[in-house]
């Protein structure tokens, strides 16, 4: 469990600092924007694949068991998180690391009118499912952590963005939200904004049926989605 905590806890204080500006400007200084981006990825790579091989070793220590009902809830909020992820990658999605203002202009479409950081929520989401749902102290350890990390990851971008793109990041916070589905209650979205597009939603219906399909065989878990009832 200590050799667990350790890597998952340098993958992410690693992940928040070299977000930082300070930190993150002066190693671009040093290796270059490209220089960088290996180095960031391969320390990330390296971290997270050793949290996630001894994760594995570590012994279950269950501390509550959910009710059926919570996997149903969990399913729907899962279903969100897929469509949210799938409709994220795109040029049009203005949070997405490397995407230039030129690539990225004109107002908020598809899931960026439902929270400006879709890939972002997406991770948020699968994390809180995993904690409530899974009551095993490894898990919600990993869980949490990636959680953190979307979430801090996101309020790092607005303020990357905001450097980089300067009034057309500010015109766009000004018509979404950080929290989901924020603006379209705030009035800055109409109630259509709840409809984020053909594609998102069959792509993200897509990844849901796949993610739930495997879902026994990658974290030691149940059956859930439809495939509980087949």
């Amino acid at each position: 469990m200590a050799l667990f905590l350790a890597l998952l806890i340098a993958f992410v204080v690693s992940h928040i600092a070299l977000a930082s500006p300070p930190l993150r400007d002066m190693l671009v200084a040093r290796l270059g924007e490209k220089g960088f981006g290996i180095f960031y990825s391969v320390l990330s790579l390296a971290l997270l694949f050793g949290a996630i091989q001894v994760y594995q070793r570590v012994p279950d220590q269950k501390l509550w068991t959910a009710g059926v009902g919570a996997y149903h809830v969990a399913n729907l909020v899962m279903l969100l998180a897929a469509i949210l992820f799938a409709g994220s990658l795109t040029p049009r999605n203005k949070a997405l690391a490397g995407v230039p203002a030129s690539l990225a202009g004109g107002r908020a479409t598809g899931v960026m009118r439902i929270t400006r950081h879709p890939m972002m929520w997406a991770f948020a989401l699968w994390a809180i499912v995993h904690i409530l749902l899974s009551g095993n102290l490894p898990t919600m350890l990993m869980a949490g952590g990636l959680g953190v990390l979307a979430l801090v990851g996101s309020a790092f971008q607005d303020v990357k963005k905001r450097r980089m793109m300067g009034a057309d990041w500010a015109s766009y916070e000004r018509e979404t939200s950080w929290l989901p589905f924020a603006a379209i209650l705030s009035g800055k979205q109409p109630l259509s904004a709840l409809w984020p597009g053909v594609v998102p939603v069959v792509l993200g219906i897509i990844l849901w049926l796949v993610l739930t399909f495997l879902h026994p065989s990658l974290m030691k878990a149940p059956t859930v989605g439809i495939w509980e009832f087949l």
